[in-house]
């Protein structure tokens, strides 16, 4: 009780999050298995909308199959730390600028968001999803991968810095990406019709991401004052 206690400490969890982030991402076995699990989850995604992309104007795709291009930038931002992990320093010390900061900022905001949001739309219709053939895989199986992206982007602040700027962009993002689903009609394939309370709890997941993203990052300008490499 006492060392969850002390998780209570903001800075005693930043620790944890570093150490985890070094153990899974700081050598290259370990970074090839979280890539092969992010292509395996990006894989998923694209079958999961493959069948429904053609009646989907070209320019909307990463907007509408939002699952595959959370993992795809996540794919991305995991790819900035090989040049790290060769040279054997910790991923900890991974040298960033304002377009990483973008980069890792918009990716852990989508992980968060798309690996949340099937708690919310698979849940409000439980019994159809628990009920059908192959429930197995289009409840349990989603969930269990989805949240597999939120725990993937929880790893990215220990590499990664955020800046106003990428937070702005995230959250116009998740509007961007309610206006489409909702307002515009190219919303996921379900097994319902969504209404307004899956666009108002999309909207919800989308502002709760970019708060956490903005109280798990650390600002880009604290490098300097950090003596942290800044490219």
């Amino acid at each position: 009780m006492t060392r969850l206690r002390r998780l209570r400490d903001r800075g005693v969890r930043r620790r944890v999050r570093d150490a985890i982030a070094g153990e899974l991402l700081g050598d290259a076995r370990s970074l090839a298995a979280v890539f092969g699990l992010t292509a395996f989850m990006f894989l998923i995604g694209v079958d999961y909308y493959a069948d429904t992309l053609t009646g989907v104007p070209t320019v909307l795709w990463p907007l509408y199959a939002d699952s595959a291009v959370a993992v795809a930038l996540g794919a991305l931002s995991l790819a900035t730390l090989l040049p790290t992990v060769g040279s054997g320093d910790p991923v900890t010390e991974t040298p960033t600028n304002r377009a990483l900061a973008y980069l890792h900022t918009v990716s852990f905001v989508w992980l968060v968001q798309f690996g949340l949001w099937p708690l919310v739309s698979l849940n409000l219709a439980f019994e159809s999803y628990v009920t059908a053939p192959d429930a197995w895989i289009y409840y349990w199986g989603v969930l269990g991968t989805h949240l597999c992206f939120v725990g993937l982007a929880l790893l990215f602040p220990a590499f990664g810095r955020t800046t106003r700027g990428a937070l702005t962009l995230s959250g116009a993002l998740g509007v961007a990406n309610v206006v489409v689903d909702y307002w515009v009609g190219y919303y996921p394939p379900l097994l319902y019709e969504p209404g307004i309370g899956l666009a108002a709890a999309t909207l919800g997941i989308a502002a709760f991401s970019v708060w956490l993203a903005s109280r798990s990052f650390r600002r880009l300008d604290a490098n300097r004052r950090e003596g942290r490499p800044v490219r």
